[in-house]
């Protein structure tokens, strides 16, 4: 009876520690990254009015809540709005597009919805930069970094600080 009562103990427990499998456990960071990139990519000028628009395609709820607060801040003299889309067709004129790991499929469908804006694509699955993103999220050696693609960067008239050049682990 004593042994039942243990394991009935360690069930709940353990049911209690369960990771949701939509958190994102590095959203915290990836917010503080694309805040950080706004200071490292300069937009040309019809992009500099208005609000600095940060949208996220697809599901994010936890790295939404981060740039939620993130968006409390100023990017030069622009107040940052964070949106969210399902699909690339409800997208506008961002200044950065964020696509989870689980949009990445849509990344195509992105690309040509935004075709001739200045709009920074940010995703998170591997070679994704070799087809269209400009900075893409990789996790080595349990470290969020990224990876960056100059000519993806160029395609869309941004112009990328030599600083953001140093600090990705691989430029293409």
């Amino acid at each position: 009876m004593k042994h039942l009562a243990l394991i009935a103990v360690a069930l709940v427990f353990l049911s209690a520690q369960r990771i949701d499998p939509k958190e994102d456990t590095n959203a915290k960071i990836k917010a503080v990254y694309l805040y950080n990139f706004s200071k490292y990519v300069e937009w040309p000028e019809d992009y500099k009015n208005g609000n600095f628009v940060v949208t996220v395609v697809g599901p994010s709820s936890s790295l939404l809540s981060e740039l939620d607060k993130m968006a409390q801040k100023k990017v030069g003299t622009q107040p940052i709005a964070v949106k969210s889309v399902s699909s690339p067709s409800a997208l506008e004129k961002s200044n950065i597009i964020f696509m989870p790991f689980e949009s990445s499929a849509l990344l195509t469908d992105v690309i040509n919805k935004v075709k001739g804006q200045s709009t920074l694509i940010v995703t998170e699955k591997a070679g994704l930069t070799k087809q269209g993103s400009a900075i893409n999220f990789i996790i080595k050696d349990n470290k969020q970094l990224f990876e960056l693609s100059k000519s993806n960067a160029e395609r869309y008239k941004l112009k990328i600080s030599s600083n953001l050049y140093a600090l990705a682990i691989k430029v293409e």
